[in-house]
């Protein structure tokens, strides 16, 4: 296990409340980790903005599965990018729309390529990239 640095951290005593309520709500036991949290998805945005980076991600996508040959134009680029898409899930949502998901990684400018690629395709009607570390950077 790493050793612990303490630090001294002074803070507005009402932003300190709302802060106290925030880590609560989120089911937090103490501030230390909550402070830890916020600290690691700074260093994360960090990383990824640097585009040779490592990182994983999802795409989610919801899209109308009759827009014609939309289904396969979205399976063209996913075997276009194969070696860089781990896994997706595909769900029916309802008589018309799908809920697909992708797990990808790669370089962080080379997973919002293949982000922007899938979710400017037409007939796709929301899409979004969450990106991480790839975990080695944390």
């Amino acid at each position: 296990m790493k050793s612990l640095s303490r630090i001294g951290v002074a803070i507005d005593s009402d932003l300190l409340e709302k802060f106290d309520r925030l880590i609560r709500r989120r089911g937090y036991t103490n501030r230390s980790e909550a402070f830890r949290d916020l600290i690691r998805d700074e260093l994360v945005e960090e990383q990824w903005q640097q585009p040779d980076s490592p990182v994983v991600g999802t795409v989610t996508l919801v899209y109308n599965h009759h827009v014609r040959l939309l289904s396969e134009k979205l399976t063209d680029m996913q075997h276009e990018f194969h070696q860089h898409i781990l896994s997706t899930l595909h769900v029916h949502l309802d008589r018309d729309n799908c809920l697909e998901v992708l797990v990808v990684r790669g370089t962080a400018g080379l997973v919002k390529r293949i982000a922007d690629a899938l979710i400017s395709t037409k007939g796709v009607k929301h899409g979004r990239l969450t990106i991480t570390s790839a975990g080695d950077q944390l």
